[in-house]
Order: structure tokens, then C-alpha cells, then sequence
């Protein structure tokens, strides 16, 4: 579990309609979220940097998109853990405790960037989905809303990369 982030003792009451100890599991999950997502980006602008061959230039330019959308989606995802009265975890230590996703620290071969990024992709949409019956308890629509649009986006990315594996 994500280490108990902490209020600012001087900070007004958080009071939307979401208890606290509910506001607190849903963070810890989505700084799971934001760890696998953030790791992800990392691979994902690795492997548009070094990929290499025939499928050069269409992985490159594919890669920068999906890298794009990660680097919004994280912030998202920390605006939201923010939003919920805790600390988004913002550094390489806390996201490898917290990421599903192994990093790669080797240049692949391009059929194999694929590959990866279909894994990372579909262990962001498990790590989503893991989150969401929380928030879902605790009537937290807007959580709920962020997770069904990661989980569409990172599954129809699967789908995507997976079909250049046919």
C-alpha cells in the first residue's frame, strides 16, 4: 500500500461528500494509478528515442502520441489524488514501490517495444480497475469518470499496438 499521505494541519476540512478514510484508499490506489501511468510514460518516451528498423518512423510518431497523452494523464491523476486531500507520490523511489510496470533499461527491438508497451498499457487498465469499486463505494462520481477514461484509452492502446503484432 501507498504510504498514508498526511493533511497540512493548518488546512481548512476537506468536506465534499467523501469520508475520509475513503478519500485516503481511493489516493492510495490512484497513486498506484499515477505510478503505473507515470513508469509507463517513461517506457513509452524511452522506446520513441531508440526505436530502430523498418517500422521506424510509424512507432516513432505513435510512440510521441501515447507518450503525449501519458504526460497529460498524469497530472490528471495527481490533480485528483490533490483534489482528495492527499500528497501525489512524485519521485523515481515511490513510483517503483508503488508501479506493476518493470522498467526497461535496455534498448528492445522494436517488435519487442511493442510488446511491452501492450503489457504496460493492459497493467495500467488492471491497476484502474482495481481502484474503482472504492470509489465507486464512496460515490466518488469523479474518480469514477477519470477511471473509466483511463481504463477506454489504455485498452483501445493495447488494441492498437497489439494489432502490429498480427
Amino acid at each position: 500500500m501507498a504510504k498514508k499521505s498526511t493533511q497540512n494541519s493548518h488546512s481548512m476540512p476537506i468536506e465534499i461528500g467523501i469520508k475520509a478514510a475513503d478519500r485516503q484508499k481511493i489516493a492510495d490506489g490512484l497513486s498506484h494509478l499515477l505510478a503505473d501511468s507515470y513508469t509507463l510514460y517513461l517506457k513509452t518516451h524511452f522506446f520513441h528515442w531508440n526505436v530502430t528498423g523498418p517500422l521506424f518512423n510509424s512507432l516513432h510518431l505513435m510512440f510521441e502520441t501515447q507518450y503525449n497523452e501519458l504526460a497529460l494523464a498524469v497530472d490528471t491523476i495527481a490533480e485528483r489524488i490533490r483534489s482528495l486531500g492527499h500528497t501525489a507520490p512524485g519521485s523515481y523511489k515511490q513510483y517503483a514501490k508503488l508501479s506493476s510496470i518493470a522498467e526497461t533499461d535496455t534498448v528492445p527491438h522494436a517488435e519487442d517495444m511493442v510488446r511491452l508497451l501492450v503489457e504496460g498499457h493492459e497493467a495500467v487498465v488492471r491497476t484502474a480497475r482495481k481502484v474503482f469499486p472504492s470509489a465507486e463505494k464512496a460515490s466518488d462520481e469523479a474518480t469514477c469518470d477519470l477511471l473509466t477514461q483511463r481504463i477506454q484509452l489504455h485498452e483501445k492502446t493495447a488494441w492498437m499496438l497489439r494489432s502490429l503484432l498480427e
